[in-house]
């Protein structure tokens, strides 16, 4: 440790157990979170469920509906990086005092991981803020959950292209059956290209993000 440091203090017994209530606590804030995520994800889920159901409904119905659903999977996916960045905070909470406050209870030997941990909890409740950015927490969901609900929707919309009303011939048809309105086809698709290939990008360009971050970190077990 270094000389000019303080030594790390020392809990009593009644402090302890305050910290323990304040553990259960933050366990309890984070389950709850955490299950608000599984909410939104199921939102995306279901409405995509019904602009299939209504699409595939027959040879003639219109595949508009899993063209709108894209406006209502980007809100669910915008609230539910919301609702990650709080719940990171929690999370990262209970991380912290399991390593260096449960942990050492645990294991025989002085365990204790960073001299000053009850400063850095301290300082998070002081000053709290959130512990990843939101472009992090939006790439972070797409590689969860939001990747295989973008590809069901891109894969079911080509599909009824290709199948619907009958067998695809030609590249002009497929361009005359993704006009919608006054819009060409072309521009559908282009745009559509470009809402695929974005979430993409900002899916890996996030987990290279995550993998420097963690690289760089001189403390591997720090909050966050």
């Amino acid at each position: 440790m270094d000389g000019n440091a303080q030594p790390r203090k020392n809990l009593d017994a009644a402090e302890m157990g305050v910290l323990a209530h304040l553990y259960r606590g933050e366990v309890y804030r984070s389950t709850i979170w955490r299950t608000r995520l599984d909410t939104t994800t199921n939102w995306a889920v279901v409405t995509l469920g019904v602009a299939l159901s209504i699409t595939y409904a027959s040879p003639q119905a219109s595949p508009l509906p899993l063209v709108l659903v894209g406006i209502l999977i980007i809100f669910f996916l915008m609230l539910e990086a919301r609702r990650y960045r709080y719940f990171n905070v929690w999370r990262a909470r209970c991380r912290w005092l399991e390593l260096h406050f449960l942990s050492p209870m645990l294991k025989d030997g002085d365990l204790h991981l960073e001299e000053h941990w009850q400063d850095r909890l301290a300082d998070d409740y002081l000053h709290p803020k959130y512990h990843v950015s939101m472009w992090t927490a939006i790439g972070r969901r797409i590689r969860r959950n939001y990747f295989w609900i973008l590809l069901i929707q891109a894969v079911a919309y080509m599909g009824k292209l290709i199948v619907h009303p009958t067998p695809l011939e030609s590249t002009a048809q497929l361009l005359e059956r993704s006009a919608i309105g006054p819009l060409p086809g072309w521009l559908i698709l282009s745009v559509g290209g470009c809402y695929c290939v974005s979430w993409g990008l900002i899916a890996y360009i996030s987990e290279r993000q995550d993998a420097e971050r963690a690289r760089k970190r001189r403390d591997p077990l720090g909050m966050g």
